[in-house]
């Protein structure tokens, strides 16, 4: 089976950093260099749409320290993004945030704005970065926003496909396959609309072990499986 849209759950940044006796956030820093790999291992396969979710609602929870060093790394990350235009333009890859950026420090929210504006123009690949997102509350959200439409009467009744219009995802297809890391065996509320009939695939190496053939491995798995849809 084609994929054409593959998501990501990239877990266990913290718990490689501490098995192999480095700070957290030399740990992230590593995982996040990952994402590039596996943006290459997708264009090999011809893999369109990658979306990986970077950062929950529910971390925001974590302590003041562990955030700062975060939203440190969050910000030279997204400061190197922002210089290799030519990276962008060469594979024609557009970049969507999606979650509520505006929980995020101002100097953050910045440039995830002029990144999206930057590779808006791209339509070859789409990235999509799960930023500030909570499957709960990406619902919730959309349901706030229908009541305020049927108030204002412009919407009397909805259905599952007006619904998906009110969702941060809007115009994004559900995905074909989602991969978790380090051995977890849920979504923890990543994409809880969306991935209804997505197939779900669970690697146990932590995120920065994992390795290419560990990516082929989870395709090939995608590959023999049958999906029915419910039919």
């Amino acid at each position: 089976m084609e994929i054409k849209h593959v998501a990501i759950i990239p877990d266990g940044n913290r718990r490689w950093a501490k098995k192999k006796g480095i700070t957290t956030q030399q740990g992230y820093e590593i995982g996040i260099r990952k994402l590039g790999y596996v943006l290459k291992w997708c264009r090999e396969k011809d893999i369109r749409m990658v979306s990986l979710w970077g950062f929950s609602t529910e971390n925001f929870m974590r302590d003041s320290a562990e955030l700062s060093m975060l939203f440190d790394t969050f910000n030279k990350k997204l400061s190197l993004a922002l210089a290799r235009k030519s990276e962008n333009r060469k594979y024609g890859i557009r970049v969507r945030f999606i979650g509520r950026p505006d929980y995020f420090p101002a100097q953050i929210r910045k440039k995830i704005t002029a990144l999206e504006k930057e590779t808006e123009k791209y339509s070859k690949y789409q990235v999509n970065l799960f930023f500030g997102y909570g499957g709960r509350n990406e619902i919730i959200d959309a349901v706030n926003r229908i009541a305020q439409d049927v108030k204002a009467g412009r919407r009397s009744k909805i259905d599952e496909r007006g619904f998906e219009r009110y969702l941060y995802t809007a115009g994004i297809p559900d995905p074909d396959l989602i991969i978790r890391t380090s051995g977890e065996q849920r979504l923890s509320g990543f994409l809880p609309w969306q991935a209804a009939y997505t197939e779900l695939y669970f690697a146990k190496k932590l995120w920065p072990d994992f390795q290419k053939k560990d990516f082929t491995r989870a395709i090939k798995w995608y590959e023999s499986r049958k999906r029915r849809f419910g039919k």
